[in-house]
């Protein structure tokens, strides 16, 4: 497997992704820019994780050590430096996050000047020439790069995102939960600002409680102040902002894929869905799948990971894409997932129709899906394992044509992820952990 994974380089911050990793990725990147004429600047965002510190600087060395610019926005949400990479001249914009994941972690993934994921071509040569880093050709004296700090730029990006709501939210009210991440201090302030009375909750970032316990990954607290305070929605964020979870106003949680039911029924029904596809992923639930269905539309599943969902979406035209994660692409708004885009696009909805949010999700019946992540030594070769493949052929033996099994590799973590979808709850649960003991035995 690569130095980049299905979204950047991650690792264990500091041991994995050490300072000199950094330097390498800053300094390498920047010297691609420069074969390739793109050397005006680069941009640099960063979530609250405490990591963040020694490896922006790292990176921004490395990026400066050859010449070219870099400017510092600080704290601010990945789609932020996506919008601004796209929208200010940039090159380059890198991201230091690692979404998601817990604080030991952190990650560095890069966009490209249209605001879209790296290139696969540009990545490709970065990873060719990264060891050979400290052989570049270096400038001196005047004209190393420079370093400009810019948080105040985030504010562009909150324009941006207050600019896609349809309707003001005046009368919601609405539970945001910040992951004590990237989101913290901008999404209670645009919702605000657009007139919901907002119930804020983990927005208070100390560089060590990022995703602890909350955000989109534990949504269950936030969809409990839900219910506890009477607010129509409440939304869960992860670490950089890129996804979101809801929850309706009973307190049930609303994933992705009944996000992107609402979003795409929605647009249908109003003559804006080209194409009639909706770009997912093999774990995507067929819940969604007969939903759209029932509209004329057609689900298109892709890859495991935000890139290839943007991949399809581009290649087929369609304008909605995403995972049940709650990292949805909207491309009529953005490049990349934008959890407050997302929520905002939902509220939108509901304020035209005069539905409840549990409304809306009611439109689509999810089948009983389970899915455990399994930790292993090292993802690679697990599909050569005898014992696991035995393991998958007879549950798949099991479903027949009732249900779905899908076993693959974390993108960005030393994981397994075994997932099984089916008619029946106690079934998949069976299946799903055959599946489990088979890879812990062979891998664990």
């Amino acid at each position: 497997m690569g130095l980049f994974g299905t979204d950047g380089v991650r690792g264990l911050a500091n041991v994995e992704l050490s300072p000199l990793t950094a330097l390498k990725l800053g300094t390498t990147s920047a010297h691609v820019l420069i074969e390739r004429k793109q050397n005006t600047k680069v941009l640099v965002g960063r979530d609250p994780r405490i990591s963040g510190d020694i490896l922006e600087s790292a990176l921004v060395a490395g990026i400066c050590s050859q010449g070219v610019d870099a400017v510092l926005l600080g704290v601010i949400p990945t789609p932020g430096v996506a919008y601004l990479t796209a929208t200010k001249g940039a090159s380059l914009g890198v991201v230091i996050s690692a979404s998601h994941n817990p604080v030991k972690d952190n990650g560095i993934k890069f966009f490209g000047p249209d605001g879209h994921k790296l290139d696969d071509a540009v990545e490709a040569s970065i990873e060719e020439q990264i060891d050979n880093f400290d052989s570049f050709p270096r400038p001196s004296g005047a004209d190393v790069g420079n370093v400009r700090h810019r948080h105040e730029v985030v504010w562009s990006y909150a324009k941006h995102v207050k600019s896609t709501a349809n309707a003001p939210l005046t009368g919601l009210k609405v539970v945001i939960d910040g992951a004590n991440g990237a989101a913290s201090e901008i999404a209670p302030a645009i919702f605000h600002e657009l007139g919901a009375k907002t119930c804020c909750l983990n927005c208070s970032p100390n560089g060590i409680n990022i995703n602890d316990g909350s955000g989109s990954q534990h949504p269950q607290q936030m969809a409990l102040l839900v219910k506890q305070t009477g607010a129509d929605v409440g939304m869960s964020f992860d670490g950089d902002a890129d996804r979101v979870i809801l929850s309706d106003e009973n307190g049930v949680i609303v994933d992705g894929d009944h996000i992107m039911a609402i979003y795409a029924l929605d647009c249908a029904r109003n003559g804006g869905l080209p194409t009639g596809k909706v770009i997912g992923t093999v774990m995507s639930n067929i819940g969604l799948e007969l939903a759209l269905k029932k509209e004329g539309l057609s689900l298109v599943r892709a890859a495991v990971g935000d890139r290839y969902v943007s991949d399809e979406m581009r290649k087929t035209g369609a304008i909605v894409g995403g995972e049940k994660s709650g990292h949805i692409i909207l491309s009529r708004h953005t490049t990349t997932g934008d959890g407050m885009v997302t929520a905002l696009q939902i509220l939108s909805i509901m304020i035209r129709t005069g539905k409840k949010l549990s409304q809306l999700a009611g439109e689509m019946e999810e089948f009983p899906q389970l899915l455990v992540n399994v930790k292993v030594a090292e993802r690679d070769g697990w599909d050569s394992k005898p014992g696991i493949i035995a393991a998958i052929k007879d549950a798949e033996r099991r479903l027949g044509d009732r249900g779905r099994i899908v076993v693959r590799p974390s993108g960005t973590e030393k994981l397994i992820r075994v997932m099984a979808e089916g008619p029946n709850e106690d079934e998949v649960e069976l299946l799903v952990g055959n599946i489990c003991d088979a890879v812990k035995c062979a891998m664990g």
